[in-house]
């Protein structure tokens, strides 16, 4: 890997990011939009700049990151993930506060598959006694 970039995969419910840091002026880019344009809620957009206001690190990278999977919101989530272990990469010392605001623990809450004989995941058809 080259010295100047940063590559890490952060993964949330269905959705998995691979993430590309290097150094610039804060520019990010998802799936090749820019993405303020890719998420349109502005809690998505927080919540990706979150581990760069944890390190006091905004618009010191370029982000480039493509998603594949879930929704909006996992996507997000995976997105943060991916950033908070690319920049344990950057330094090391950043990893006491990532790891205390929860930044590097995946979220591994998936959605519970239906099981037969049942309406969903665990809701029953109404029982009828006569």
């Amino acid at each position: 890997m080259r010295e100047d970039r940063h590559y890490a995969t952060g993964k949330r419910k269905n959705a998995i990011a691979r993430v590309w840091l290097k150094p610039g002026t804060g520019n990010i880019v998802v799936n090749e939009r820019p993405f303020d344009a890719y998420f349109g809620r502005q809690t998505s957009r927080m919540v990706i700049l979150q581990p760069f206001e944890l390190t006091q690190t905004v618009g010191r990278f370029d982000v480039m990151a493509t998603v594949r999977g879930g929704g909006l919101s996992g996507q997000a989530g995976a997105i943060k993930h991916g950033l908070s272990k690319a920049l344990l990469t950057v330094d090391p010392s950043y990893r006491s506060a990532l790891k205390s605001a929860g930044f590097l623990t995946r979220d591994s809450r998936v959605k519970e598959r239906k099981k037969y004989g049942k309406r969903g995941a665990r809701a029953s058809f109404q029982f009828s006694k006569r």
